[in-house]
């Protein structure tokens, strides 16, 4: 059963926002009190987080598809709907955020780290908020801008100082249970380790983290056997340890060879080719091994590597291993730049920058795409004449009938807003009216001009009783 995975494809799909409400507040004689309608919530976030506690991408391996929840409709009485609730994902510290394409989005290390992976949808406006000087009773209300979704790629590169690398039964796993806390499965057959392990050492003042990286043989770069799958693991580490069987009873095999074809792997995998390292030359409480150790340690040393020889059995030459060890960290801590607070730049927009572009695809369609335009015409109720009407006096005072004209557009061509897959696509025509045709020219209501039927019915007695009063006059003597 697999109980470690450091690599999956999440699919998340953030909340959609919440649609505006149109209402019109009503009581006792004041049948068109105004409208009242609220706005509705916004949709939750999917948001990705560091936790220390976490060591595995297993839960998502097991269910990769997840939601945020949506923002509620708002409702009249000027009552907004309710936000939905973020979906707080817990990662690995080390995880990376990646594009279907391979592209990093974000590499997130250290306790409490976040990243958002699916930005929710914003809630709708009702007709309340809508209302203006013009236009003062809005029969309509926005819709809910749907949730971000699509898919992004999670992998773990363990965050350790040290990484020991080198043939399955080596003795990697013996080295890090003696050195640590740790506590490894170990066993004589090759392949014990599935999982990479992590200990912390302490060494005088230095506590660093010592990472067992299983899996690597011939071909390892190339997906051969495991090696691929866990040579991330390294990307991250300061040092580099060799870790060569003095004891080995595979006669084809001897420490150097193994370590010439450890190099190759890793020059394979690229990017660690300054990567300090040193050579560990395990099992020599073992009188063939101590042999063997002694043999190979001057053709180790004038490669240029410094060489310890240590047993994870009898614990010898382990003070000396890890002393030398935390100096090497202590020396990579230094010199990496101090990390500074995150400055604030301020981009200003450009004085010519319109927000949106019309592009023309052939001679009969022309496509508008922005910001702006898009969520606009998501957030319109196209069943709704006077809310088309308010889209288009938008798009105008935007200035995307100008640009449509100067780009070459003529009536009656087509003119699509938006992405191929979900694009709206209209017949244009130049200055038409924006807004329903029963609001008369843009942007006024002319139903508020209208006389309210109790007032009619007293201005028409009113209006009897004075022809009745002049009809009367007319006859009466003198």
């Amino acid at each position: 059963m697999t109980t470690f995975v450091d690599r999956v494809e999440l699919h998340v799909a953030a909340g959609n926002g919440g649609h505006g409400c149109a209402s019109v507040h009503r009581e006792k004689f004041k049948p068109l009190g105004g409208p009242d309608g609220g706005n509705g919530g916004r949709g939750g976030d999917v948001i990705l987080v560091v936790e220390q506690s976490v060591t595995t991408l297993l839960d998502y391996h097991h269910s990769p598809h997840r939601k945020a929840t949506n923002g509620k409709p708002g409702e009249g009485g000027n009552r907004s709907g309710k936000d939905g609730g973020d979906l707080v994902l817990p990662v690995p510290d080390g995880t990376v955020v990646l594009d279907k394409n391979g592209e990093v989005l974000a590499d997130l290390v250290g306790q409490g780290t976040t990243y958002v992976a699916a930005q929710g949808g914003r809630g709708g406006l009702g007709n309340a908020a809508l209302a203006s000087a013009r236009r003062k009773a809005p029969g309509f209300a926005l819709l809910g801008e749907p949730g971000h979704a699509g898919d992004v790629v999670l992998e773990l590169k363990t965050v350790a100082d040290v990484a020991l690398v080198g043939y399955p039964s080596a003795g990697k796993s013996s080295l890090i249970s003696v050195l640590s806390a740790a506590k490894p499965k170990i066993a004589d057959y090759p392949f014990t380790t599935l999982v990479p392990n992590l200990g912390v050492v302490t060494a005088g003042a230095t506590v660093y983290t010592i990472a067992d990286v299983p899996g690597l043989i011939p071909g390892a770069s190339q997906g051969r056997g495991l090696g691929l799958e866990f040579l991330r693991h390294v990307e991250r580490c300061s040092v580099l340890v060799h870790v060569l069987d003095t004891a080995t009873l595979e006669s084809e095999r001897d420490p150097l060879s193994d370590l010439d074809t450890i190099e190759a792997e890793l020059a394979a995998y690229g990017g660690l080719e300054n990567r300090p390292r040193l050579v560990v030359l395990n099992k020599v409480d073992i009188p063939d091994g101590k042999d063997l150790a002694d043999i190979i340690r001057p053709d180790l040393e004038a490669r240029g590597y410094p060489v310890y020889e240590v047993s994870a059995v009898s614990r010898t030459g382990l003070k000396e291993l890890s002393f030398a060890l935390a100096g090497i960290v202590a020396e990579a801590r230094a010199a990496k730049p101090k990390e500074e607070a995150t400055r604030i730049v301020i981009r200003p927009k450009a004085v010519d920058d319109a927000g949106f572009t019309v592009t023309a695809e052939g001679d009969d369609l022309f496509r508008v795409r922005g910001e702006k335009p898009e969520r606009w015409v998501h957030q319109t109720d196209f069943n709704n004449d006077e809310a088309v009407g308010y889209l288009a006096d938008r798009l105008n005072r935007l200035g995307v009938e100008d640009a449509l004209l100067k780009a070459g557009a003529r009536a009656g061509v087509g003119v699509a807003i938006g992405a191929d897959e979900n694009a709206v696509v209209f017949d244009w025509e130049p200055t038409m009216a924006a807004g329903a045709e029963m609001l008369g020219r843009r942007g006024e209501d002319h139903r508020l001009e209208a006389p309210r039927p109790a007032a009619q019915r007293r201005r028409d007695r009113d209006a009897a009783r004075d022809e009745a009063d002049q009809e009367f006059n007319q006859f009466k003597p003198f």
